[in-house]
């Protein structure tokens, strides 16, 4: 695999988990305003931007599964990192749309 296909996949993990990690605030925000029905849905659409961000790191495994020798640059560490923080954060959101239910 070439340079620039990889930092094309990481661009794309980048920019797709950087959206999803945007609406996720959004869901905090509908949140504190006690906006459960919109919170669920701005998750909904964070996990569909992170389907997105999930599908250019499966490609990239299936290709390395494949044979294909791929050099893992700075910038791919740095999409995973996104993308792994994201993950976490709306699974927190999740839990946290829970509570604020209960509570209110």
């Amino acid at each position: 695999m070439d340079t620039e296909e990889l930092q094309v996949a990481a661009f794309e993990i980048i920019l797709n988990s950087g959206n999803a990690r945007s609406i996720v605030h959004e869901a905090f925000e509908a949140m504190r305003a006690g906006n459960y029905a919109l919170a669920e849905q701005k998750l909904e659409n964070a996990n569909d931007e992170m389907l997105k961000a999930h599908q250019a790191q499966t490609d990239l495994l299936q290709k390395y599964a494949g044979g294909v020798e791929i050099k893992i640059e700075i910038i791919m560490v740095h999409a995973q990192d996104h993308l792994m923080t994201t993950m976490t954060l709306r699974e927190v959101a999740l839990e946290m749309l829970e509570l604020y239910k209960k509570v209110n």
